[in-house]
């Protein structure tokens, strides 16, 4: 059985983009990567039968970037854990009793001031 050579060029080339966007954090031009990635692997998928054996010569940086990926959206679920808790703490205060039982007080919401110019 012979394999066809296939040429990675270019989805090398943006998964060296992809991880360049996840190590500076910049999430909306990863964004804009993720349908040209698509459209280069089913274009790939497309004219090729891809098994492992030929995917191996960029299998370590889709290893890595999936990896970056996993990590980036870690911190922001984490993030988003903490504001959540911080949005909390503006309008509820955990406090316990003598008993050790959790209570909570509503802390009144401060009026909203409107800014002219």
């Amino acid at each position: 059985m012979t394999h066809n050579i296939i040429d990675f060029t270019e989805l090398d080339a943006l998964l060296e983009q992809e991880r360049t966007c996840l190590l500076e954090g910049d999430l909306e031009a990863l964004g804009a990567l993720l349908p040209i990635k698509e459209q280069l692997i089913a274009d790939l998928l497309e004219r090729h039968e891809l098994t492992r054996d030929i995917l191996a010569p960029i299998e370590d940086k889709l290893q890595r970037n999936q990896l970056l990926l996993d990590g980036a959206l870690d911190g922001i679920k984490a993030v988003a854990t903490r504001l959540a808790a911080l949005r909390q703490v503006r309008t509820v205060l955990d406090t316990y009793d003598a008993q050790g039982r959790k209570k909570q007080v509503v802390t009144p919401t401060p009026p909203k001031i409107e800014k002219r110019a």
